[in-house]
């Protein structure tokens, strides 16, 4: 799960940046939304199963919590 979260962080950057240059895209604003879900979800599951895990991905890729 954590390489799977590594991956949807920087496509979730790279689109992030996509749509301050094309705030009216709005097919990439819900590919956005869908992506940040998926990751929501795998960080809930690893935060149930590997906390520890958890902790250090967060503190990795700079993500809030």
């Amino acid at each position: 799960a954590d390489v799977q979260i590594a991956i949807l962080t920087e496509r979730i950057t790279e689109l992030t940046e996509h749509l301050k240059k094309a705030p009216k895209d709005h097919s990439s604003r819900l590919a956005l939304l869908k992506l940040v879900g998926q990751r929501r979800k795998l960080l809930d599951y690893l935060n149930s199963t590997d906390t520890k895990r958890y902790q250090n991905l967060i503190g990795r890729l700079n993500l809030r919590k």
